[in-house]
């Protein structure tokens, strides 16, 4: 699924979200608006609880939208069947702050799952591309070590090759330097955003680390599930 560049990666208008049914039904988001375009780097700022987690969940097809309009890459979430959240999931790369490595696989092979909803690649073809990504995020020594065996930092490196080893559209990172300590976030973040560079993606990441900002393109805040401002990120 691809889009042509006036068509903004993603299209939010007057969504809103709503958890529980009956009198337990509570609203998280109110009347959300915003737009990406392709290549923009975009961090989410916020206090805890304010929604931006679930902001991120429903734009990468976790969750289901239910009213408003989320437009992934010209596609509706809203109404969206099963099928077309898969496709469009399949399309989005997460980093999480928990690196979400399987303590049973080598780090070749946590990478590898990545492509493993492709149907398209060879098992040959998918070690090639985990190998090369994992070479791009220096890691290329650690292909067979165990996330049990990697630092922190190592692990997040790790998290970003699989994200990002499909190439996908749009890469969704929720508190990604939340665990590591300042050098470690640091150069985290800078080999997100040189990678995303180099493979045209775009990215929307969430963020308290205020260390980081200044890879943004354009910062977001959040407050009590409402978008407060929407603002270019200060001249680098």
């Amino acid at each position: 699924m691809m889009t042509d560049s006036s068509t903004p990666v993603l299209s939010i208008k007057h969504l809103d979200h709503f958890f529980g049914q009956g009198e337990q039904r509570k609203q998280a988001l109110f009347d959300i608006n915003l737009e990406i375009n392709a290549g923009e780097i975009v961090i989410m700022t916020g206090p805890s609880g304010s929604g931006k987690t679930t902001l991120l969940t429903l734009i990468g097809g976790l969750r289901s939208v239910q009213s408003g309009s989320l437009k992934f890459l010209g596609q509706e979430l809203c109404g969206a069947t099963s099928k077309q959240l898969v496709k469009i999931r399949r399309q989005a790369g997460y980093i999480f702050q928990a690196h979400n490595l399987h303590g049973s696989l080598t780090a070749l092979h946590n990478v590898r799952m990545g492509l493993e909803i492709h149907p398209q690649y060879s098992v040959k073809k998918m070690e090639e591309m985990a190998t090369h990504i994992l070479q791009e995020v220096g890691l290329g020594n650690r292909l067979n070590h165990y996330p049990d065996n990697l630092s922190g930092g190592q692990k997040q490196r790790v998290a970003i090759a699989r994200a990002l080893v499909n190439h996908p559209q749009l890469l969704l990172a929720d508190e990604p330097t939340a665990a590591l300590d300042s050098k470690s976030g640091r150069d985290v973040v800078t080999l997100m955003q040189r990678l995303a560079k180099e493979q045209g993606c775009t990215i929307l990441l969430v963020t308290h680390d205020n260390r980081i900002l200044d890879v943004a393109d354009r910062t977001v805040y959040m407050e009590d599930g409402i978008l407060k401002s929407n603002q270019l990120a200060p001249t680098k």
